[in-house]
């Protein structure tokens, strides 16, 4: 088996992982990055992106982390496609050990694992995602202007999207499987007093209909949940907005996680409870989890982690 050692390993190559790459490399650290189970994170699965700075015109998600990662590779980041499945932060250097058996031995590691939306599980949801259904009204609602869209969920998640997508569409329905919701009041009462929204309670999705060529979301069925009577409603765009579930399934016991397993660190640093341990992007974000805020933490953790190593006399 063979091993690696490194002074920065940084785990996951979303937006968090690839500028923390860039970062690391430009300081001469030499970083290495495993990429993980979906190189390029979920901008992979984003078709259009038009809210990341410095581009004019609509650019294609996996474009835009082809460039992250040719220029990651580009200042010296050695990029290595495999997954970290075990840690040990007992002692440095750290030890991590790859899906393929490789031993990687760090100085310092940037956790940049990110968080998975929860989907509703419905082949026609995955037929449709990125044609239609998103998981992320900030990132995508500008493209549903004047449109009517449904939004599912009952959490604060849900209701904060349904508010922000009146700002594009025409009309907001909330589609929740109870007859309450779980979201905060103040944001509850906001939700009930919007002119643009309506909320169907006792309802879930039973299918995404659309067209075929080009694919496109043309509504939804529900079922009732009592009755199981269903309905169709006509809308362009849904918006899933049930949760998300970060990646840090390998760290539990390892680090401080909170209750629903997002990594706990300093408010103004990336460092976590391991020192040497620094963790950014949507795996310690569960507020803004946007590509340019994730990008942005994955700078910090890499400075985080250059400065730990100037300390320790690491050269």
């Amino acid at each position: 088996m063979s091993e690696v050692y490194t002074k920065v390993l940084i785990v996951g190559s979303g937006p968090a992982g690839y500028t923390a790459a860039i970062y690391a490399a430009r300081a001469n650290l030499e970083p290495v990055l495993v990429s993980g189970l979906e190189p390029g994170g979920q901008l992979m699965i984003t078709t259009d992106v038009e809210n990341y700075p410095g581009f004019s015109d609509v650019i294609q998600g996996p474009w835009l982390m082809e460039q992250m990662r040719l220029q990651a590779e580009h200042v010296g980041t050695k990029v290595i496609q495999d997954q970290i499945v075990e840690v040990n932060f007992s002692q440095r250097p750290f030890i991590c050990r790859g899906e393929g058996g490789t031993t990687y031995k760090a100085e310092t590691i940037i956790i940049c694992t990110g968080a998975q939306a929860k989907w509703l599980g419905l082949e026609s949801e995955m037929k449709y995602r990125g044609f239609g259904v998103s998981g992320c009204a900030t990132c995508d609602g500008f493209f549903f202007r004047g449109k009517e869209v449904a939004v599912i969920g009952g959490g604060n998640t849900a209701v904060e999207e349904a508010l922000y997508m009146t700002n594009h569409a025409s009309k907001v329905t909330l589609i929740h499987r109870r007859d309450q919701l779980r979201a905060e009041k103040v944001l509850q009462e906001r939700l009930f007093k919007h002119p643009k929204i309506q909320v169907m309670w006792n309802h879930v999705v039973d299918e995404v209909l659309g067209n075929e060529g080009p694919l496109s979301v043309t509504g939804v069925r529900l079922k009732e949940t009592k009755t199981g009577a269903t309905q169709v409603l006509p809308i362009e765009g849904l918006f899933v907005a049930i949760g998300h579930v970060p990646n840090t399934k390998i760290f539990k016991g390892k680090l401080t996680l909170d209750e629903e397993g997002y990594i706990i660190g300093s408010p103004t640093t990336t460092e976590t409870s391991v020192k040497g341990v620094f963790a950014a992007g949507d795996v310690r974000d569960k507020i803004y989890r946007q590509a340019v805020t994730a990008a942005g933490m994955g700078c910090m953790g890499a400075l985080d982690a250059a400065g730990f190593l100037q300390d320790e006399g690491v050269t």
